[in-house]
């Protein structure tokens, strides 16, 4: 329910904002090393084991995906939802 909630919420600020030039995307990171959430833990293998690209994310792929929609080459990108997670998707 959360994730649909943030998808309607992201849609509604993009037309809302659009006028005004203003992008809004939402970004869904999914199994990414941190802390709380290490790369190395049995977890986190069973994740890589279910993974199209069959590796963890690493915080750089998600900051790459941030990155992107922020620069000027996506000035015309506004009201969508980016998952980065190799593929899995649930």
């Amino acid at each position: 329910m959360t994730k649909s909630a943030q998808v309607s919420l992201t849609r509604g600020l993009a037309r809302e904002l659009g006028p005004r030039e203003i992008t809004v995307n939402l970004v869904q990171p999914g199994a990414t090393d941190t802390d709380m959430n290490p790369a190395n833990s049995d977890h986190a293998n069973e994740l890589r084991g279910m993974t199209p690209l069959g590796r963890y994310g690493m915080p750089e792929d998600v900051a790459a995906a941030v990155a992107f929609l922020a620069s000027p080459a996506a000035r015309q990108i506004t009201g969508i939802s980016v998952t980065v997670a190799g593929g899995l998707n649930i």
